[in-house]
C-alpha cells in the first residue's frame, strides 16, 4: 500500500491533461473519448450488471493459478464480495466502454474474465466485435457466462483455461487482435510473457490496455520494458491503466494523463 501511495503521488506530479498534449492522435482520444462526459444508454446496463452481482450472496469455490497450470490456492468466496474487490470499478468500466466504442475493434481479447464486469463493457462497446475472454477458474467463468447471457452480450466467447496455456496452444498468429485487455496476472514475469506471446497478433491499429501498472515495483518495471519496446510507439499512463499503441506513423511518445 505504501508503494502505491508513493507511486500515485509521483503520478500526480508528472501527469497532464489534454492541454499539454501536442499529438493530434492522443489529443483526439482524450477529448473525444477519455473526457467524454455525455451519458450513454449502455451505462445503465453496466450498472444493472454490477448491481445483480452485488446482490448475489451465493458462495463459489474460487481457484487461483500459479506458474503453468499449478493450483496456487482455492477458497470459497461470496459472489458479491468478488464483485466488490476483484471487479473493474464503475468509472473504469465506463471508460473501457468508451475506448471500445471509439476505436470499434473487431477482434477483442480479454485476459482475466473474473465475473465479466469488464467483459460486458467490451461487448457493449462494439456489439459487432468478437470478444474472447479467458478465465482460469471454471466456477467464476460460469457465473460470468450466465451474467453475460442474461444481459444479452451475445458476442462473447468464454474460454476456461490457464492464460499461458491458452496463448501457447492456440494459433494466435493467425488472428489480429484489435484490442487486448490484460487483467489476469499482476506480475512482471507473466505480463512480459503475455506481451511477447501476443506481439505476433498486432496490426497498426491495435490497442493494448494493461491493468495495475503501478501495482508493485515489479509491475512498474514491466511497464518500463513495454514502453521501451521497439514496436511500441505511443503509451498513455493513466495510473490504473497503461495504454499501448503500435502505430508505425507515430513518433515514439509517452504520456502521463489524468482521467
Amino acid at each position: 500500500m505504501l508503494f502505491q501511495i508513493k507511486a500515485y503521488l509521483k503520478f500526480l506530479w508528472y501527469s497532464k491533461n489534454e492541454h499539454a498534449v501536442h499529438s493530434p492522435f492522443v489529443f483526439n482520444l482524450l477529448t473525444k473519448c477519455f473526457y467524454d462526459k455525455k451519458t450513454k444508454p449502455e451505462y445503465a446496463i453496466l450498472k444493472k450488471y454490477r448491481k445483480s452481482l452485488l446482490g448475489n450472496k451465493n458462495f463459489i469455490e474460487v481457484t487461483d493459478f500459479g506458474a503453468g497450470s499449478r493450483v496456487f490456492k482455492s477458497n470459497r468466496r461470496q459472489i458479491s464480495k468478488i464483485a466488490q474487490t476483484a471487479g473493474i470499478s464503475p468509472k473504469r468500466a465506463e471508460l473501457l466502454f468508451r475506448v471500445t466504442n471509439y476505436f470499434q475493434p473487431q477482434n477483442i481479447l480479454e485476459i482475466g474474465t473474473s465475473l465479466g464486469l469488464a467483459t460486458s463493457a467490451l461487448a457493449l462497446g462494439n456489439p459487432k466485435a468478437k470478444v474472447i475472454t479467458i478465465e482460469g477458474c471454471p466456477n467464476t467463468a460460469g457465473i460470468a457466462q450466465n451474467q453475460l447471457n442474461d444481459f444479452d452480450c451475445k458476442n462473447v466467447e468464454n474460454v476456461v483455461s490457464e492464460f499461458e496455456s491458452f496463448l501457447i496452444s492456440e494459433n494466435i498468429q493467425a488472428t489480429n487482435y484489435n484490442l487486448i485487455y490484460f487483467d489476469g496476472n499482476h506480475s512482471k514475469k507473466a505480463t512480459l510473457e503475455y506481451f511477447e506471446l501476443l506481439l505476433p497478433t498486432i496490426d497498426n491499429d491495435s490497442i493494448w490496455i494493461f491493468d495495475d501498472i503501478h501495482w508493485s515495483e515489479d509491475m512498474e518495471e514491466a511497464w518500463e520494458i513495454i514502453k521501451n519496446h521497439s514496436q511500441v510507439k505511443v503509451t498513455i499512463d493513466t495510473f490504473q491503466w497503461g495504454f499501448v499503441f503500435f502505430r508505425y506513423e507515430q513518433p515514439k511518445q509517452h504520456f502521463i494523463i489524468r482521467t
